[in-house]
């Protein structure tokens, strides 16, 4: 059994199409989140003795993470300005071995909470969006 902790996985940014291994980690990220959901639909029929069943439909992904708050910081200056212009950036959630999710993302949340006695970090929430390349799972699956 491998462990993997949170500190070895990466989170990694590139301009939109960029592939997996053409991306760099993100400095002064935090706690990383991402959610995987699957809608589900009911096919539910009289053969299936009184239960209900159900089929996965469409996929659904959020990346929510925790950015130091510091304005020299390139990323977070890339990061609220992908925020304001919806500029769409290429993003590699990685177990640190290569295995995770690529995809073109929009910046959807670039919060900024100020707690009196932590260091000020921005939360950021980012969605997939359209372009010429779906999300795409990298590495063992």
């Amino acid at each position: 059994m491998a462990i993997v902790l949170g500190l070895q996985m990466k989170l990694k940014r590139g301009a939109s199409g960029a592939a997996a291994n053409a991306t760099t980690d993100v400095s002064g990220v935090r706690d990383v989140t991402l959610n995987l959901e699957k809608g589900e639909a009911d096919v539910t029929t009289r053969d299936n003795n009184g239960w209900r069943a159900y089929v996965g439909t469409l996929k659904d992904a959020t990346l929510e993470f925790e950015l130091v708050h510091d304005p020299v910081n390139q990323d977070y200056k890339d990061l609220l300005n992908a925020f304001l212009n919806g500029t769409v950036l290429a993003f590699f959630i990685s177990d640190g071995s290569g295995n995770g999710l690529i995809a073109d993302w929009v910046i959807t949340g670039f919060n900024n909470p100020e707690p009196l006695e932590e260091a000020s970090t921005i939360s950021v929430t980012a969605r997939p969006t359209l372009t010429s390349r779906p999300p795409a799972w990298e590495g063992a699956s």
